[in-house]
């Protein structure tokens, strides 16, 4: 066979999904790319929902500026890319909100204001400070995030600092979380700089004038779904096209999809860890069994738009994050401070997160129970009305992929099992975020490339 005019199937229309059809197309044109999407529209969770006349971001909001692929690819889609309006940030306490001390990565950097912050208890800030003194332990193949922290830093500043902002990242528990799948820069600022402190300190003076944190397209991240559509040609993704199973004859396969059956020489599945163990349980059932070690947290977003005259009850910040199970939110967003936009007037408008790993028997309330609990806490909080003018529930069921310890091994385990011709891409693997995904998008499209050319040596 030749590669040329080779087809591929790309099951899972989300952003990894459609930037693997777009990398494909990209280096060859005359490739035969039909994305199947299961449901009824492409762009998985990078949607958006009509809120008080608003159009509002259900999924990321942002994506972060400093790992380039996602930036790269915007840049190649023609959409400008702007930067947040507020960068500042709080953490709940039960005196109310406080201003995150300087951090990176959720670990503080300035030892004067750590020494100051009144978020932790005198023997707290005593026992953060003490990370300038111990000993580096020596290296593991693996720990949990929490496990490091409370190791270097304490319990206080691990639960009411680093867990709430990397934690919240993952909708996941620090304690579970590995250090070597999420957040490597901690482990090597300990053996590096014997301090989790010096090597934070190191990293932002490193980093320097690098530029904002995150960026978005100007008129949200569902641009970009949206921008990748318009790239491949709509016409090759299928809508309404669950995957059922894949057969393989050969070195071809056959995609059964709601529609009917789809041939293909190469099979990406960019779907959630356990869809794609559904799909590989009879061909590959050890690959399967590695997809199912990927357990998933729900999640909800839930967007609140307040009357007008009420911004001004926002503070001059990007929101706040909550320690776990402190509130009913686990962060908020100040989304008409973070993503200012005229079409807000005066208006605030904020989006809440709920559910994690843990707490995920609060999207069994029903909506307006959600939007009650939140907006009240909020009034608490803020000279914010008891009531928003408009809301809206997004449910995210088993949508948070969770790195725990042991994650790489995972990961390795799903690659070596795989059978030639199928791969995955997600977020599943290497990185939640929309910059990770599109990284994932490329390796895939890198790989099914490699996969094909072999096929045509092997052609006499």
């Amino acid at each position: 066979m030749s590669a040329t005019g080779a087809r591929v199937v790309v099951v899972g229309g989300g952003v990894s999904g459609l930037a693997t059809a777009y990398r494909l197309l990209g280096a060859d044109p005359s490739l035969g790319v039909t994305v199947l999407e299961a449901s009824g529209s492409a762009g998985g969770r990078l949607a958006t929902a009509r809120v008080g006349g608003l159009e509002l971001e259900t999924g990321p909001d942002a994506f972060v500026a400093r790992k380039p692929w996602a930036v790269d690819l915007c840049r190649e889609l023609g959409l400008e890319l702007v930067e947040p309006g507020a960068r500042s940030a709080f953490v709940w306490t039960e005196r109310g909100l406080l201003p995150l001390p300087p951090s990176a990565l959720g670990i503080p950097c300035d030892v004067d204001d750590l020494a100051r912050w009144p978020g932790l208890s005198r023997a707290g800030r005593a026992r953060a400070l003490a990370d300038l003194v111990r000993k580096p332990r020596p290296p593991v193949d693996d720990e949990s995030v929490g496990s490091l922290v409370r190791r270097r830093m304490g319990d206080e500043v691990a639960e009411r600092v680093t867990g709430p902002l990397l934690g919240g990242l993952y909708a996941g528990d620090l304690d579970r979380l590995s250090v070597r799948a999420t957040f490597p820069e901690l482990a090597r600022w300990e053996r590096d700089f014997d301090s989790l402190i010096r090597g934070a300190k190191a990293a932002i003076k490193a980093a320097g004038d690098a530029g904002p944190m995150f960026l978005r397209p100007h008129e949200g991240v569902a641009r970009l779904p949206e921008a990748l559509l318009d790239a491949i040609g709509p016409e090759r993704v299928v809508a309404d096209a669950p995957a059922i199973a894949i057969e393989r004859s050969g070195d071809a396969f056959s995609i059964v999809a709601g529609p009917g059956a789809f041939d293909a020489d190469a099979v990406v599945l960019a779907t959630p860890a356990f869809v794609s163990a559904g799909l590989l349980e009879g061909s590959a059932p050890e690959a399967a069994s590695a997809l199912r070690q990927i357990p998933y947290a729900s999640t909800a977003v839930v967007l609140l738009a307040y009357p007008p005259g009420t911004a001004d009850a926002l503070p001059e910040a990007t929101g706040f994050v909550v320690p776990r199970g402190r509130a009913p939110m686990t962060a908020a967003t100040f989304l008409s401070r973070k993503w200012p936009d005229e079409r807000f007037g005066t208006r605030a408008v904020v989006r809440c997160f709920v559910g994690a790993v843990g707490f995920e028997d609060v999207l069994e309330a029903t909506d307006a129970d959600i939007v009650e609990a939140l907006s009240r806490h909020l009034a608490a909080l803020l000279p914010l009305p008891e009531e928003p003018e408009a809301s809206a529930v997004a449910r995210w069921p088993r949508s948070m992929p969770q790195y725990e310890v042991g994650h790489l091994e995972r990961v390795e385990a799903i690659a070596s099992a795989l059978p030639a011709g199928i791969f995955v891409a997600g977020n599943a693997f290497g990185g939640v975020g929309v910059a990770d995904s599109v990284r994932s998008a490329n390796e895939a499209a890198e790989r099914v490339r490699t996969h094909l050319s072999s096929l045509e040596e092997r052609v006499p």
